[in-house]
């Protein structure tokens, strides 16, 4: 998995300096950060109506497709931020051998 999120980081990399008709990332990045920030927020809706529907007939397709568009277009939000995938998967890996109770609580301490 780490190879494939690695891949699209390079990717996303790549796109940041491409002209915005070559590619739909390279015109997100022109568009600017809010841009984006609206596609991660129609597609996390999009994710949470899936799910819903999931929910019902019991086929999570629809759900898996919603889910990948809102990582991808977090992971754009990310890179134009200047941040990798790695980031998040070592935020992830962080957070491993935490519970959530403790994990949840360490966010109200100062640093």
């Amino acid at each position: 998995m780490n190879d494939i999120l690695k891949q699209l980081g390079d990717i996303l990399d790549e796109r940041k300096d491409a002209e915005p008709d070559s590619s739909y990332v390279a015109s997100l990045y022109h568009k600017g950060l809010n841009k984006i920030l609206e596609k991660v927020g129609e597609e996390a809706t999009e994710t949470i109506l899936a799910a819903k529907d999931a929910e019902t007939s019991g086929d999570n397709k629809d759900v898996i497709y919603e889910t990948a568009d809102l990582w991808f277009h977090s992971l754009v939000a990310l890179a134009k931020l200047g941040e990798r995938p790695e980031a998040v998967v070592n935020e992830l890996a962080r957070r491993f051998d935490m519970s959530g109770l403790e994990e949840k609580a360490s966010r109200n301490q100062p640093k």
